[in-house]
């Protein structure tokens, strides 16, 4: 099942965003949320006739670092000897086919394609990691954007992360998939920079969501993003990046220059 969170394409004001179903070409709205009680709705439109939104709203993106031994060693650094985790602001959110917007802040800003997972039920201290995936609602794609000069004059990861389009996610929410074997991708115009399966991930998906919700309870609706594979790389203005998880889709971001 596909969930997305969409707006009305060429509609006289400003419509509410809604959460609907994707079924082939067309998108059937839900009632309600999709991590809680929902029924689906009578009205269907044409993919074509929407304009889809990330298709989440959490209270926080839980990140990983440094979780694919070959991106550690591409900077130097060690495998973490437990999950490096690090979060960034609801506010870096956006979605499919929005601009990530370089900052002037930055003169090395940097794409990371991975696999987030997205949180279905109220988690805190889980103790079985086989029953971990339970807790999700499904899986999407993200783009840690980076500023990676910022990330490395700061040490700590907040500033470099952080920035308003530092997020893309999406296309949509796949709920029905094994996490453990897929292809994480990037393309930079059209050309392959990183190139990953999750099953190279030194630590998985069950087991991140378990450790992380001994460190702060996962509400539903919150992002955990896993990490990204080796072959990060610059952004510039007026390039098109694309991140795609096999099983998931395509999340496309044009990029644009820094706002005066």
């Amino acid at each position: 099942m596909k969930i997305c969170r969409y707006v009305p394409r060429n509609t006289a004001s400003p419509p509410s965003p809604r959460y609907g179903l994707i079924e082939g070409e067309n998108v059937v709205e839900i009632a309600g949320l999709p991590w809680s009680q929902w029924t689906r709705g009578e009205h269907s439109s044409r993919l074509a006739d929407v304009r889809l939104l990330a298709p989440v709203e959490p209270s926080k993106i839980v990140c990983v670092g440094r979780n694919y031994a070959a991106h550690a060693a591409e900077f130097g650094n060690e495998v973490p000897k437990e999950p490096l985790i690090f979060l960034k602001p609801s506010t870096s959110i956006i979605g499919p086919e929005e601009p990530v917007v370089l900052t002037k802040y930055s003169k090395q800003v940097e794409h990371e394609g991975e696999l987030a997972l997205v949180v279905a039920r109220r988690c805190s201290h889980l103790r079985d990691p086989e029953d971990a995936l339970s807790y999700l609602l499904g899986y999407t794609c993200l783009n840690d954007v980076t500023a990676r000069d910022l990330q490395k004059s700061d040490v700590q990861f907040t500033r470099g992360k952080g920035f308003d389009t530092f997020c893309p996610v999406g296309p949509h929410i796949e709920t029905d998939l094994d996490p453990s074997s897929l292809l994480v991708e990037t393309r930079v115009n059209g050309a392959i920079r990183q190139s990953g399966k999750t099953s190279l991930m030194i630590y998985s998906a069950p087991f991140l969501v378990r450790w992380i919700s001994r460190m702060m309870t996962l509400l539903p609706g919150d992002v955990i993003a896993t990490g990204t594979p080796a072959g990060v790389g610059p952004l510039a203005a007026d390039d098109t990046v694309e991140v795609a998880v096999s099983g998931i889709g395509v999340l496309r971001n044009p990029v644009r220059a820094p706002q005066d």
